[in-house]
């Protein structure tokens, strides 16, 4: 008898923006108010100074916020931003889930494995002090460097918006910190199916806005399944994104932010997890028949 050469992975992948995706706030503005800055004079005036002379805008909130630091005697810290991720708001019931989502993978299947991983624009500090940072096998965000006395002092890893896929890419191949992360040749490098950890088409992307976009794309592309955040309160044709999406981007659903277990959100994550958990199964059945 033949042995059977498995071909399809048995892993989903549900990707997660942070803010105003998993919170109703962008930690960024959040961390400023915490620090006692005045919002809309620190991006109006500091933030919106540098993008006017072609800086980018994550480079340009960091560099704004290091200066800022270094201009007052209580400085910005590894301690603050893990204080804004543990008290910092989060949408109702995300504290619920990934166990519910867990349990409606485990309902189809035991053999199929669901990961959970965070992309984020902001300073991956914030969430990886959240409660929900145990639940992702990987968070990757803007980072910053701090000096000896802990205070921020530099930005170690920008996450522009094409810089996101980058690391839909890096999950999609098993890349591990340890290995060749930086390693652009390497992670773009062409593999079959059969050698990859996760193949896009088994994954879900969440997010909420422009940064977003470019992962929209890519899993769409690849035949996997993306939704897309408007605010609580507003409505699907308010989404002030919705002009950046073109037919080639088009989201598997629009809905409103909420992870209540009625939500359209979750009803939305459960139908998409399902959807490639009967794909895979169907993938398997077709192998074994061979």
């Amino acid at each position: 008898m033949n042995q059977v050469t498995r071909v399809t992975t048995n892993r989903i992948a549900v990707v997660f923006d942070f803010d105003e995706t998993l919170t109703p706030r962008d930690s960024f503005e959040v961390l400023l108010e915490s620090c006692g800055f005045d919002l809309e004079e620190f991006k109006g005036t500091r933030v919106q100074a540098l993008v006017d002379e072609g800086w980018e805008k994550y480079l340009a909130r960091a560099y704004a916020l290091i200066q800022a630091s270094r201009q007052r005697e209580e400085k910005i810290t590894r301690d603050k931003l893990a204080k804004v991720g543990q008290s910092i708001q989060l949408y109702k019931e995300t504290d619920k889930l990934f166990e519910r989502l867990q349990q409606r993978i485990h309902s189809i299947s035991e053999e199929i494995e669901l990961e959970f991983y965070l992309i984020s624009g902001g300073f991956v500090d914030i969430p990886r002090n959240t409660p929900l940072a145990k639940d992702f096998k990987r968070m990757w965000g803007c980072e910053l460097h701090y000096d000896e006395a802990g205070a921020v002092d530099f930005i170690s890893r920008q996450m522009t918006h094409t810089e996101k896929t980058r690391y839909l890419y890096y999950l999609s191949k098993g890349i591990k910190e340890s290995d060749n992360e930086k390693d652009l040749i390497s992670n773009y490098a062409s593999l079959s199916q059969s050698d990859l950890y996760i193949p896009l088409k088994q994954v879900v992307y969440v997010g909420d806005g422009a940064s977003d976009v470019p992962c929209f794309d890519a899993v769409q592309n690849y035949g996997g399944m993306s939704i897309g955040i408007y605010p609580e309160g507003s409505s699907a044709k308010d989404w002030e994104y919705m002009e950046s999406i073109s037919q080639t981007q088009r989201l598997s659903n629009l809905v409103s932010a909420g992870f209540e277990e009625e939500s359209e959100l979750l009803q939305s994550l459960y139908l998409c997890v399902e959807c490639i958990a009967k794909q895979i199964q169907l993938q398997q059945l077709r192998e074994k028949g061979k």
